[in-house]
């Protein structure tokens, strides 16, 4: 698997950080792990990040450019757990950056149901 999201991910690397911290306000499923939902304006700072950050180089409609696209076919082969690593912790050898100082995994697992739905298309 590790080395599957290695080969999806190779090319991928944001060059801005996700920024803040997170207060739990309500609770939500996510891969069968519970997360909690940032609040209102943290969810709105995510998703401004996630389309102008991430969108650097995962393309600004998350179709792909330096990194891989985003988009949920091309997320579908990969476990929320898995891509929830992978965005904490990065992928050594590429320019995909650990994001673990910058976001919560609550944050992070918020994120990645929201790029399963489609949002930054």
């Amino acid at each position: 698997m590790v080395d599957g999201l290695r080969r999806i991910f190779l090319a991928a690397g944001a060059t801005a950080a996700l920024a803040g911290t997170a207060a739990a306000v309500t609770t939500v499923a996510v891969g069968g792990t519970a997360a909690a939902a940032p609040p209102a304006d943290r969810q709105a700072e995510l998703i401004h990040r996630l389309k102008h950050d991430c969108g650097s180089c995962h393309g600004m409609t998350m179709k792909g450019g330096l990194g891989p696209p985003l988009l949920p076919a091309a997320l579908a082969a990969q476990s929320d757990d898995a891509l929830v690593g992978v965005i904490l912790d990065g992928v050594p050898g590429t320019p995909m950056p650990p994001w673990r100082p910058e976001v919560t995994e609550d944050e992070v697992r918020w994120l990645v149901r929201r790029l399963r739905e489609g949002v930054g298309q």
